[in-house]
């Protein structure tokens, strides 16, 4: 049985609900399967602008059945709902909230509920935790995950999860202010990011890559049988670096995701409003771009590239 705030599900059987704080209702399906099994909760639109996981997320609710599943299911299929409605790249718009930044939460913020809810209702239940995140409206992204790497065991558990997805490149992190990072790095939970998509786009192809990516997992979590088919050999990063604007102004990019750099190879230049340059932006070190801001926007304290070093991990590259 899978009890989740009031909400009871029986062995073999599928509830559709809003789950949430009080006056946050999120949509939801809890499915408890008919033999016992690891609990895996999946969150998807945590930045509302980042589309890919929510298509992903109700194709596994609605083919998923309790009767060949070991364990249970808490998907949650949009998190930020008031963001995804308004037309809002990442944040809570009632308080440009940031929930992968803003863990454990606390009662002061809409935010600051949505977190403490996960940390205090869903969290606990977990044995593993997937996020499906994709590139924003302002980024153009390269897939990437990101792991917890505080604790050793829960590094190699969440990276065994890693493994069954088709995403190359392999992220440690530290951070504890999200949902992934409070759950891998402070709970013990094994825990990944994954991102997928970019732009403020909707393609099939990447909600569908999603949706395998869940289904191979379950599989390798032994909550439902299943072929395993063959995934992209991985790349694990001990280290990136997440460059930020230094004022506001015009960004003007240098890069593209996959471009080797070199020390010193140019990243982007920054403008004002009248054309005069204002700062260049240079690699510190050599490293591969994972991401980085195509808006023009540049904003002080936000993101304009993060790659990703070459020095990561001994060569850095297989696992």
């Amino acid at each position: 049985m899978l009890e989740i705030c009031g909400k009871i599900v029986g062995p073999g059987e599928k509830l559709k609900c809003e789950l949430g704080p009080e006056g946050y209702p999120m949509p939801a399906t809890l499915i408890c399967g008919s033999r016992p099994g690891k609990t895996l909760v999946v969150t998807a639109q945590i930045h509302s602008g980042e589309y890919a996981g929510t298509p992903a997320v109700i194709r596994l609710a609605r083919e998923t059945d309790p009767g060949k599943l070991c364990g249970n299911l808490i998907l949650f299929h949009l998190v930020n709902v008031t963001g995804f409605f308004e037309g809002i790249n990442a944040y809570i718009p009632e308080d440009h909230g940031n929930l992968n930044g803003c863990y454990p939460g606390g009662e002061e913020s809409v935010s600051g509920r949505i977190a403490a809810f996960f940390v205090r209702e869903i969290l606990p239940h977990a044995d593993a935790l997937l996020d499906l995140h994709g590139g924003g409206m302002n980024e153009t992204l390269a897939p990437c995950l990101f792991f917890p790497g505080k604790d050793r065991a829960v590094r190699e558990a969440s990276l065994a999860m890693a493994a069954f997805t088709d995403i190359p490149d392999c992220i440690v992190s530290h951070s504890v202010l999200g949902e992934v990072g409070y759950a891998g790095n402070v709970m013990g939970i094994p825990s990944l990011l994954l991102e997928r998509g970019y732009g403020g786009l909707n393609r099939k192809e990447w909600a569908d890559a999603y949706f395998w990516d869940l289904r191979r997992i379950l599989i390798g979590l032994g909550m439902t049988e299943g072929e395993e088919d063959p995934v992209c050999a991985k790349r694990i990063y001990d280290h990136a670096v997440y460059l930020e604007a230094e004022e506001n102004g015009l960004w003007y990019p240098e890069v593209e995701t996959g471009r080797h750099l070199m020390p010193g190879d140019l990243l982007g230049r920054t403008e004002d409003l009248w054309g005069s340059p204002l700062r260049e932006y240079r690699a510190t070190a050599a490293g591969t771009v994972q991401y980085y801001r195509s808006a023009m926007n540049a904003v002080k304290g936000h993101n304009l590239v993060t790659y990703v070093l070459d020095s990561c991990n001994g060569d850095g590259l297989e696992y």
